[in-house]
């Protein structure tokens, strides 16, 4: 079940939404169903071992700044931060 982002043509909300089957998702500011959808960065982590037994490195395809889908520095639902 895919989270998708869309911007709203109504009220130009931009929002994210958990989109199931063919339902067709409505904007949660005005209930428009007139959206366009966003392209979103994929983000992931990857942990990968240190020879030698050291912590692991941790590595964002985020970017450093933050989360690639949201402008914070420190996002709880992905870890990042």
């Amino acid at each position: 079940m895919p989270i998708y982002e869309y911007n709203c043509n109504a009220c130009s909300n931009r929002f994210e939404t958990l989109v199931i089957g063919g339902d067709t998702p409505k904007c949660p500011s005005c209930d428009s169903k007139d959206l366009s959808r966003l392209m979103s960065a994929c983000g992931f982590i990857s942990k990968s071992s240190v020879p030698g037994g050291g912590a692991p490195q941790i590595k964002s395809s985020a970017g450093a700044s933050g989360c690639g889908t949201c402008s914070s520095s420190n996002c709880s639902s992905c870890g990042i931060g």
